[in-house]
């Protein structure tokens, strides 16, 4: 199905359009959820590249897709990679968001998570309790 009005999206709206991008998106969800990790991974660039593209480095949408390729670098194991990407989405959601919005909380947790992946405990520890502090207020 996600396939179908992804196609249906590129011939009628084309290939950058956002909302053909969001069925990228959406798309690339689905393959990660099936354990799809190499197709989703391959969607969730192609995603973030048009939405770089149209949209610009630190868009909100931009941002959400270099979180979501996080994720699935992170599923595959491809933990420095991963933490690169989620540094970015970071970075972009404090400039863009500010510390404490929901979204930059959840770069934070996404962040501590990577981190204790690649057995960096401090860091990890230290982002954690950041995402609780901003969570509680």
């Amino acid at each position: 199905m996600n396939r179908r009005a992804l196609e249906g999206s590129e011939k009628v709206l084309g290939l950058d359009h956002p909302n053909t991008l969001k069925s990228v998106n959406n798309l690339a969800q689905v393959l990660q959820d099936q354990g799809k990790y190499s197709n989703s991974e391959m969607m969730n660039r192609r995603a973030l590249e048009g939405y770089e593209k149209i949209l610009g480095l630190d868009h909100p949408h931009t941002l959400t897709s270099v979180n979501n390729l996080a994720l699935v670098l992170q599923d595959q194991g491809k933990y420095d990679e991963s933490e690169k990407m989620n540094r970015r989405a970071l970075v972009g959601r404090e400039k863009i968001l500010g510390p404490d919005h929901p979204n930059t909380l959840t770069s934070v947790s996404d962040l501590a998570l990577v981190l204790k992946c690649q057995g960096k405990y401090g860091e990890s520890e230290t982002m954690n309790r950041r995402t609780l502090k901003g969570r509680e207020k």
